[in-house]
C-alpha cells in the first residue's frame, strides 16, 4: 500500500500574509526600514527586548527563520539607513513576513501600554499641548529619538521635528498593528507602501 503525504509548509504561521507581488530589491529595502522602525518604537514604548522579539518567534512557530540573537541582528541589520556594513545581509520576503508577524504579536502584548499613550496624545492634543509635557509619552519620544540617532545612519537622521513626527505616527499604527487583524493590516501597508516608495 502507497501512502501520499501532502506537503507541509515548514512555516504554516508565514500563510496568513499572502504575497500579492514579489517585491524587487529597492521595494525589500523600504519593507526592512519600516519593519526595523515599528520595532523600534515597540522597543520605545514598552519593555520589548530582542529576547521578547526570539520568545515571539518561538510562540509563532518562526525560530528557525529567527533563531538566536545574532540572526535578529543580521535581520534588522539590513535596514539600510542602519549605521555599519558588516553583518548586513539582504531580507527575503519570507524574513519579512517573519518580522511582519513578530511585530505585531508584540503590539498585542503591549496594546495596554500602547492605548494607554494613544490615549494620553488624544487628551493632549485637545488640550493643545505637547506630548512631551506628558511623562509617558515623554519617555517614549526621548527613547525614540535616542535610539533612532544612536543606530542609524548620520546621513539619514532627520529633524526632530520630523522623527516626532515619525514616532507619534508609529505609536498610533501599532494600535492597529495590536489588533486580531493586526499583522494582515501591517503586511498590507508594507506591499503597498514598498509600491508607492
Amino acid at each position: 500500500m502507497t501512502y501520499t503525504i501532502a506537503p507541509v509548509s515548514p512555516h504554516p504561521a508565514l500563510e496568513s500574509l499572502p504575497v500579492t507581488h514579489i517585491p524587487d530589491e529597492e521595494h525589500l529595502d523600504n519593507i526592512k526600514t519600516q519593519l526595523d522602525l515599528v520595532l523600534l518604537a515597540l522597543e520605545s514604548i514598552a519593555p520589548v527586548s530582542s529576547e521578547a522579539m526570539l520568545q515571539s518567534a518561538t510562540q509563532l512557530g518562526l525560530d528557525s527563520i529567527v533563531a538566536d540573537r545574532v540572526s535578529l541582528w543580521r535581520l534588522r541589520q539590513s535596514n539600510p539607513h542602519r549605521k555599519g556594513q558588516s553583518g548586513r545581509k539582504k531580507l527575503d520576503v519570507e524574513e519579512a513576513r517573519a518580522l511582519t508577524l513578530i511585530s505585531c504579536d508584540l503590539a498585542q502584548q503591549h496594546h495596554t501600554e500602547i492605548r494607554q499613550a494613544i490615549a494620553l496624545l488624544e487628551q493632549l492634543t485637545e488640550q493643545n499641548r505637547a506630548p512631551h509635557q506628558e511623562p509617558i509619552l515623554g519617555d517614549y519620544l526621548d527613547k525614540f529619538q535616542n535610539t533612532y540617532q544612536d543606530r542609524m545612519d548620520e546621513d539619514d537622521i532627520p529633524s526632530p521635528d520630523t522623527l516626532t513626527h515619525l514616532a507619534l505616527k508609529l505609536l498610533i499604527d501599532l494600535l492597529f498593528y495590536g489588533t486580531h487583524q493586526g499583522s494582515r493590516r501591517l503586511w498590507s501597508a508594507l506591499l503597498d507602501r514598498s509600491l508607492l516608495d
